[in-house]
């Protein structure tokens, strides 16, 4: 048995890793009976209704990573009111450049107030499973964070790391990881 990183919830006990196949399906299955159970709780569920089934809320045209890639249409839509921001290698730093997006997306989110907004983190294809869901996690928080402090009620903002399990792009290729490194945000109901 070995420690895992479960995202900002803490740690859990979990043995060796089985085949990569299967920690993709058990992850989608995971993810897919969470979004059941916050359907059926309502959106008062969770902490203070900001968590939402994934992608059942979601604003036309801007529907959750997990909702595209089932439906086959993963970076086919760009469209919806908030913009991914992207990160360096192996980091989760919010830059200057990506600040500015995160502003942008403050002030939407302000002036629509009975809105929510779920942020995905996702990472490239570099590294274990374990550790890009961490990584993913810190990049969701990250961008929470920033948008906490300007002036973003924190209950209207829930985090899912995905790691590398959703990428845009799947060529071995310095753009092409760059592009999956990302936060993306679907805005709720």
């Amino acid at each position: 048995m070995k420690q895992v990183l479960l995202g900002p919830g803490g740690f859990a006990e979990r043995a060796a890793r089985g085949p990569r196949a299967a920690a993709l399906f058990g992850l989608v299955l995971a993810l897919v009976l969470w979004g059941c159970a916050s359907t059926k709780a309502g959106p008062a569920a969770g902490t203070g209704g900001a968590q939402a089934g994934l992608g059942e809320n979601a604003i036309a045209g801007n529907q959750s990573s997990l909702a595209s890639f089932q439906k086959g249409t993963l970076g086919a839509n760009a469209g919806g009111p908030l913009r991914d921001i992207h990160f360096s290698f192996d980091d989760y730093t919010v830059t200057p450049e990506e600040g500015t997006i995160l502003r942008a997306d403050a002030l939407w989110l302000k002036d629509h107030p009975g809105t929510r907004v779920q942020i995905e983190g996702h990472c490239d294809n570099r590294g274990s499973e374990e550790y890009n869901i961490a990584l993913g996690a810190k990049r969701a928080q990250a961008a929470k964070n920033y948008l906490v402090t300007l002036g973003i009620g924190a209950s209207r903002i829930s985090t899912i790391s995905y790691g590398k399990e959703l990428p845009l792009c799947t060529e071995n290729t310095d753009q092409c990881w760059a592009r999956n490194r990302r936060d993306h945000f679907v805005v709720l109901r």
